[in-house]
């Protein structure tokens, strides 16, 4: 049986950090059954989360905020065990991309090769750099405005080979864990380490911030880094869009 402490601190790490930096741009908004993230000329968070289980009486509801706000996705947490994915598949939402919510027991540091280098971004020339590299890795933007708000309350980390930047990631506390995310290599420097050199340094710096556990949500690419390293796999986030049609 999956750890349900463990679910409810991924959900709530991965949350926290969607409010913590749309918060920053008042770009947050809750209601009485979800809550979203919107941020202007950003592709991050811009999600939309609901708090419990959905039926299809919340259909019309986040159809209206996702019509009204372009680039916003649905995020559901596939924890229930009823399904209700399912009343998304019928109303004509698409599947935009899956994930794997992923915890690691945080209990021995890992040894690492040095020959990457790492910075912590705490200037607006380095969050530019961070925000010029980052898309290369994920296909999407997040602004260097984000960091420059953001960054005491986020770690955002810039990842260099010889000087030249080739990755990042950034930690988010929240009580005894840390989530990792935005963890990526640039395509061309992709397949040498580089991705599980970053995550042992990420997680060694997680030790160091006393956490118990590290939190992540996996995509397909990189799972298969973070199982090799000993993360298990939690519940499966299932992001959906309307369907264009």
């Amino acid at each position: 049986m999956k750890n349900v402490n463990l679910i409810e601190d991924n959900i709530n790490n991965l949350t926290e950090l969607w409010k913590t930096v749309s918060g920053s741009f008042l770009s947050y908004h809750t209601t009485a059954l979800f809550e979203y993230s919107k941020i202007e000329n950003s592709g991050w968070p811009n999600k939309l989360w609901f708090r419990n289980d959905i039926s299809k009486k919340d259909v019309t509801e986040i159809s209206t905020i996702l019509q009204a706000n372009s680039e916003l996705a649905f995020a559901y947490w596939d924890i229930f065990g009823t399904k209700s994915y399912e009343i998304l598949d019928a109303y004509g939402f698409q599947l935009k991309s899956e994930q794997v919510a992923m915890a690691l027991k945080l209990d021995q540091k890992f040894s690492l090769q040095h020959q990457l280098t790492f910075k912590r971004v705490s200037t607006e020339q380095d969050a530019k750099i961070w925000s010029d590299l980052y898309p290369h890795a994920f296909g999407y933007v997040i602004s260097k405005e984000i960091l420059i708000h953001n960054h005491q309350d986020v770690q955002f980390y810039l990842v260099s080979l010889d000087q030249q930047p080739i990755g990042t990631f950034m930690l988010f506390q929240t009580q005894n864990t840390v989530g990792i995310h935005g963890l990526g290599v640039i395509p061309e420097m992709r397949r040498k380490g580089f991705a599980e050199e970053i995550m042992k340094y990420a997680l060694n710096l997680s030790i160091d911030l006393k956490a118990d556990y590290a939190l992540l949500q996996a995509s397909a690419m990189g799972k298969d880094i973070y199982t090799r390293l000993g993360f298990e796999d939690l519940f499966v986030i299932k992001n959906y869009v309307l369907n264009a049609n």
